[in-house]
């Protein structure tokens, strides 16, 4: 008597995942993924190393200001951050093996896509999230060890830290970008270039005059302030192709309403990156045109959205007549002199722009309108000719 064989055992029909197969079908799957971005983030880290090691020879580094580690963090991580956006969007332009998945680029919508120039803008604001980031970070840690300073291993180590962390997740962020993540760029952007503007300037009672008055000073502050409305209004730009990209367009004229609305959210746009493009102090009477012609801008398009956008949600339509009264409200209270105007400038623009955010929201779940038929009871349909079974509606014979 014999003992029973074993069967083989099953092998793996899975390939594995060598760092040479990761590194040539990068956005094979998930994983592969996944992976690019930790050797995009070691390799980050192996270079703040280097060079901070270089750097910081010597020295005891103070945690922020002038030669600091925040500033050598926030100016290097801006520099991979723009550069681990580029990457992380040409991976998925890497054709995939054949016969195997390739991830899915969640802004490959029909109807919009992305340009070199929309790319680029979307890099710079990764960047410039970073930059202020970091530093913003030193200066908090620097007012809670007060006189503290790091010695030269330790800094290049935490250097390398902060450029792997972002290369890790601007690659991931540019990887698995969607129309909604965009709109979480634009707000953060905004939130982050604003608060570095304000606590950046010169004049620490901007606050009484107006908004527009970040962007006029000769310091940093200026430039951070106009910078951040030029790149925001051209990601509202893409957020205006994306937003829109859902909209029913099964006839002639939904394709041509669609287009308008559209248009007139890229106006928003343009019309945000001339503001920062044409400072108040320098150009008083087009600077105001264009941040009014914003304001009337948003309110065409709420007001114009029930006929242009049937489908639209209408408590979202309802949002939007609310956030309109509200900036009328403030207009009055600013014209009475309750309010002075950076308050009005201030609330208007949260609501103009978390507006946009919901917008392209309940853009993304808009079904069409079922035809006239589909909503008619059963009975009152005409029959169908192909239908088998008894044409009074009994149920046919199986």
């Amino acid at each position: 008597m014999t003992a029973p064989t074993r069967a083989p055992a099953a092998r793996s029909t899975q390939p594995s995942t060598s760092i040479r197969r990761v590194l040539r079908h990068p956005a094979e799957n998930a994983e592969t993924l996944e992976s690019v971005a930790l050797v995009v983030g070691a390799g980050a880290f192996v270079i703040g190393l280097a060079v901070g090691w270089i750097v910081f020879w010597g020295d005891d580094v103070p945690i922020s200001g002038a030669g600091s580690l925040g500033q050598f963090a926030g100016v290097g991580g801006a520099a991979v951050a723009f550069i681990a956006f580029l990457l992380g969007r040409i991976v998925l332009r890497t054709p995939a093996p054949a016969l195997r998945s390739h991830v899915d680029d969640g802004l490959e919508v029909s109807g919009a896509r992305l340009h070199w120039f929309d790319v680029v803008a979307l890099a710079v604001a990764h960047a410039v999230i970073v930059l202020l980031g970091w530093i913003g970070l030193a200066d908090v840690l620097e007012r809670s060890f007060i006189g503290a300073v790091v010695f030269t291993f330790p800094a290049a180590v935490l250097a390398g830290t902060a450029f792997a962390v972002t290369g890790y997740a601007v690659f991931l962020s540019a990887a698995r970008l969607t129309p909604m993540l965009l709109s979480l760029v634009v707000a953060v952007f905004l939130v982050v270039g604003a608060l570095a503007a304000m606590l950046s300037s010169s004049d620490p009672l901007w606050w009484q005059k107006n908004l527009s008055a970040l962007g006029m000073t000769d310091d940093i502050s200026s430039l951070a302030f106009n910078l951040t409305l030029i790149i925001a209004g051209a990601i509202v730009t893409i957020i205006a192709r994306y937003g829109t990209a859902n909209l029913p367009t099964s006839t002639p004229v939904e394709v041509r309403r669609r287009s308008i609305v559209r248009a007139m959210l890229a106006l928003i746009g343009v019309l945000l990156a001339c503001v920062g493009i044409f400072p108040v102090d320098e150009f008083f009477a087009l600077h105001n045109t264009v941040a009014t012609g914003m304001a009337v801008t948003y309110a065409v398009i709420v007001f114009a959205l029930p006929r242009l956008v049937p489908s639209m949600p209408k408590v979202f339509v309802i949002l939007g007549y609310v956030y309109v009264a509200v900036v009328v409200l403030l207009g009055v209270f600013f014209a009475i002199g309750y309010y002075n105007l950076t308050a009005v400038e201030l609330v208007a623009g949260v609501l103009i722009f978390s507006w946009i955010i919901l917008f392209l929201r309940n853009a993304g779940v808009i079904r069409p309108e079922a035809p006239a038929d589909a909503a008619r009871p059963a009975g009152d349909r005409d029959a169908d000719p192909d239908a088998v079974g008894d044409p009074a509606g009994a149920p046919a014979l199986t």
